[in-house]
């Protein structure tokens, strides 16, 4: 039992001793000089830039969204983090807020169409009715790129 206790008393005292090390090191490091304090009239019309003033690096793609994700900006991505903006979009299509969506509910976005394309008023729709549900599509973003070139015929 006494050597126990010898052992956790030289822990203690040498995680105290790094404890001490350590917050000295802190303190000993060389502070900046102090700004110099310059007379109103000594004072230059225009502001001096650093030569040395670092840049900001851009952020990656994957950087911008794991900041859209981290809230509490603590560089953790919780589970209610991750799932904010699926609880953001339940609450959209929860309409009555009970908590449980119904099928009416789920499908709202689809019945509204359906009843919008319905021009008839009659429960179905024709071919010329049923073409307006189609997705509209964005077109392609163009590029510089230049055509393909096709071979010469060789004849």
């Amino acid at each position: 039992m006494g050597r126990f206790l010898a052992g956790v008393g030289a822990a203690l005292a040498l995680m105290l001793a790094g404890l001490f090390l350590f917050r000295s090191d802190a303190a000993s490091e060389a502070l900046p000089p102090p700004p110099r304090m310059v007379a109103l009239a000594d004072a230059p019309t225009v502001p001096e830039v650093q030569a040395d003033a670092p840049a900001a690096l851009p952020r990656t793609r994957e950087q911008k969204r794991f900041g859209r994700y981290d809230k509490d900006r603590d560089g953790r991505i919780t589970r209610d983090e991750y799932l904010a903006s699926r609880r953001k979009a339940y609450a959209k299509l929860d309409t009555n807020g009970d908590g449980r969506l119904s099928f009416d509910e789920w499908a709202a976005k689809t019945t509204t169409k359906f009843a919008t394309a319905d021009k008839g008023r009659d429960g179905a729709l024709d071919a010329a009715e049923f073409a307006t549900t189609a997705v509209k599509r964005k077109a392609p973003k163009r590029t510089n790129c230049p055509p393909a070139t096709q071979p010469a015929d060789e004849g």
